[in-house]
């Protein structure tokens, strides 16, 4: 095991990549409706070119089918029962849109934590296979995460959230990258063994986040907005990933 600190380091910087993300949208103030419809299913549109370029494929040639259909579905169900845990509301009348907009952030900064862990293992275990290797993945890595802060933050400062406590947030999701990395370099020898896991249950994850929040929220307003910024965030981040797979 060699240049530790060289991963640890660089997975750092592309989990604060989120963080910029975040931070460019709290200088700019309060988006539009028009932009948040974009930035939403823009969001939704990266995080579904990396389910079905990036995550999927590779936990398909990393682990056994069985596995690789347990973490998805898992993840599918972490994210509805956190969405269950989120909706604190106690009588019968439906959310308001600030509670949603509020909801789905959450929901959005714990998709994009659960995605940072395989990412910072992906690291790891490329950086210990072919040194460099690594490094065009963090590249990858931080060019999609900028996008993601977007995504979290917007929702959250339309809901009337504090923004040191979204700029918290998205610093505490930035840890998780290097902690994934200290994972796989812990478990160097095994990780394959539980890295198809980790990338079918953020697939599962995200997959239900994008469905489920993302898209029927962007396309409440503007519905034109939300495709515009829903297919340009699927070719993007799928152009990218194919050039620089993960």
């Amino acid at each position: 095991m060699h240049d530790v600190y060289e991963i640890i380091w660089i997975s750092m910087i592309a989990g604060l990549a989120t963080t910029l993300g975040s931070l460019l949208v709290l200088l700019f103030g309060k988006p539009k409706e028009r932009v948040l419809a974009s930035l939403l299913a823009g969001a939704g549109g990266v995080m579904l070119a990396v389910v079905s370029v990036d995550l999927l494929p590779n936990a398909w040639k990393i682990g056994p089918p069985l596995q690789v259909g347990v973490g998805f579905v898992l993840g599918l169900l972490f994210l509805y029962f956190a969405e269950i845990r989120l909706n604190v509301s106690d009588n019968a009348l439906p959310l308001s849109r600030h509670q949603r907009l509020k909801r789905t952030g959450l929901l959005v900064a714990t998709g994009i934590a659960l995605h940072d862990l395989p990412e910072g293992m992906a690291i790891a275990v490329s950086q210990e296979a072919a040194p460099g290797l690594g490094f065009i993945i963090f590249i990858a890595i931080t060019l999609h995460n900028l996008p993601e802060g977007m995504a979290t933050t917007a929702p959250l400062k339309m809901a009337g959230i504090r923004w040191w406590k979204i700029l918290l947030l998205n610093i505490g999701i930035a840890f998780f990258t290097p902690l994934g990395a200290l994972v796989g370099l812990l478990a160097i020898e095994g990780v394959q063994n539980s890295l198809a896991f980790f990338l079918a249950f953020a697939a599962g994850a995200m997959s239900f986040l994008v469905f489920a929040e993302l898209w029927p929220l962007s396309r409440e307003r503007h519905p034109r907005y939300a495709l515009l910024g829903g297919t340009i965030g699927f070719i993007f981040f799928a152009l990218i990933s194919i050039l620089h797979p993960i």
